[in-house]
């Protein structure tokens, strides 16, 4: 049987998703999902082995496909910190991204070295999301761990491992360990160090290749049935992976709504920002992708969704209903603490509720302050020289959600585009692993591959009209509740 597919994966925090594209154009065939653990900011924790155990099911409801498959890769959730012992036995959960434990670790490590030597070397400032914070809090909390592992990884890298058995790892995704340095493509151990001293980092972190290139072949123990031989991609950071899925060119805009948000762009040069609030990633095609993250964004609107006891089609046409500004209602949508700003330990804020509060009012003003939120990110990209002049492209599980779409125009004042791929981040790792096949450069799979975008949402006139007012509104509301 010939082999004229290829599989992406998307391990994100919620779910294993995978995705199937033919090699001779890109075509989406088919894809499959499994869940992964539900976890609780501030603790936010996920056994390695479970997202291992989900690929496997996602996988096995392909089975039909996998005789066909010559090679596969992984988009995985950012950040995370997998520790593994000689056995390659995870020596105690993984720490991820929104896991906010850590504060305190970050503050530290700034205290340690200034946060323009940080933004400097390695594009971000230590935060509670990046890796480096995780390291510091496990050595404080957990004495003896970090020297007992052998291999200390991200969520992408582990599965990278357990497919072709190389400890790898790529600059996209690695760029937000707070410990590698995307401008020289190369582990940054001094920085290390400050989180744990006396470690012998290099024996223990992956091996730095080329976000293109093959991590090597499936083995054979991997024990995922017809799959068997085959490819295995490099890897890369969901983001990263999403970029190449959409084939986000210059000036583009894009922003990604599903458990956290971001807005990014790609940029030919790195961006050091040293407030931290923008980090400095590299992309999986060479370039940079300079992103702003917050961390409430689609569980924000699920929530008041649930309290509404609504469907989600009922929910956005409540939010549509309402007028721009939900009737003064706004929304600081800090309800995990907040990594964008650096407010760990904040909460959620209601501004301007009054009895004439409505169900619609209330659905409109939480995706007002989700989108908001965001938005006051674009603006710091775009002070710090990032073009908008391209599309403005809405990604993640709300580029579904019809209120999201117009909202976001209606704030903007642009159109919004959107993928008819929903599982960007799966099908950019697809693109991966078919460089990683082929030896064709990424971005120009990328390119080749890309499905045309779809008009999602043209802006509202009136609501255009008020959108500095909800902005100026949302503004107000932030700073008094400790943000920018």
């Amino acid at each position: 049987m010939a082999r004229d597919l290829v599989a992406g994966v998307d391990s994100s925090t919620q779910s294993c998703t995978i995705v199937i594209r033919r090699l001779d154009g890109g075509e989406v065939i088919a894809e499959a999902s499994a869940p992964h653990p539900t976890t609780f900011p501030p603790r936010s924790e996920q056994d390695p082995q479970m997202w291992w155990s989900a690929l496997r099911t996602a996988l096995a409801d392909l089975s039909g496909f996998l005789p066909r498959v010559a090679a596969i890769s992984v988009g995985g959730q950012g950040h995370g910190l997998v520790l593994l012992d000689k056995a390659d036995t995870p020596l105690r959960p993984a720490k991820l991204w929104n896991d906010t434990e850590s504060a305190t670790d970050a503050a530290e490590l700034l205290r340690k070295l200034p946060a323009s030597d940080w933004a400097g070397r390695t594009g971000s400032i230590p935060g509670p999301a990046l890796t480096i914070s995780k390291l510091a809090w496990t050595a404080r909390n957990h004495p003896g761990t970090i020297e007992a592992a052998a291999r200390i990884c991200l969520p992408f890298d582990y599965l990278i491992y357990r497919l072709s058995g190389r400890l790898v790892t790529e600059r996209g995704g690695s760029s937000g360990t707070g410990y590698f340095n995307p401008f020289a493509n190369e582990w940054d151990v001094d920085l290390a160090a400050l989180a744990m001293p006396n470690v012998d980092w290099s024996s223990k972190l992956p091996a730095v290749i080329d976000s293109g290139h093959a991590a090597g072949t499936l083995v054979e123990s991997a024990e995922l049935g017809p799959l068997t031989g085959i490819t295995v991609g490099a890897g890369t950071g969901d983001n990263m992976a999403a970029a190449v899925g959409l084939a986000v060119e210059t000036g583009d805009t894009v922003i990604s709504v599903g458990t956290s948000g971001t807005i990014y762009a790609i940029s030919t040069v790195g961006v050091i920002d040293s407030t931290g609030a923008i980090n400095g990633y590299a992309d999986a095609s060479g370039r940079f992708l300079p992103m702003v993250t917050t961390l409430n964004a689609a569980k924000v609107t699920d929530t008041f969704r649930q309290l509404l006891g609504v469907t989600p089609a009922e929910f956005d046409a409540l939010a549509l209903s309402a007028p721009a500004g939900a009737g003064g209602l706004t929304l600081v949508p800090y309800l995990d603490g907040e990594r964008t700003p650096n407010l760990p330990s904040a909460s959620g804020q209601l501004v301007g509720l009054r009895h004439t509060v409505t169900p619609a009012t209330l659905a409109r003003a939480s995706i007002e302050g989700v989108l908001c939120g965001l938005l006051e990110g674009g603006d710091r990209l775009k002070r710090h020289g990032l073009s908008d002049h391209g599309r403005l492209i809405l990604t993640g599980g709300a580029s579904r959600s019809r209120a999201y779409r117009q909202i976001l125009a209606d704030l903007t004042g642009r159109t919004v585009w959107s993928s008819p791929i929903v599982e960007t981040a799966a099908a950019g790792a697809a693109i991966q692993a078919a460089g990683a096949l082929t030896g064709a450069p990424v971005a120009e799979l990328a390119a080749k591959w890309a499905a045309p975008l779809e008009c999602a949402a043209t802006p509202t006139l009136a609501a255009a009209e008020r959108a500095s007012g909800v902005r100026a509104a949302y503004r107000a509301a932030a700073t008094n509740q400790g943000g920018e």
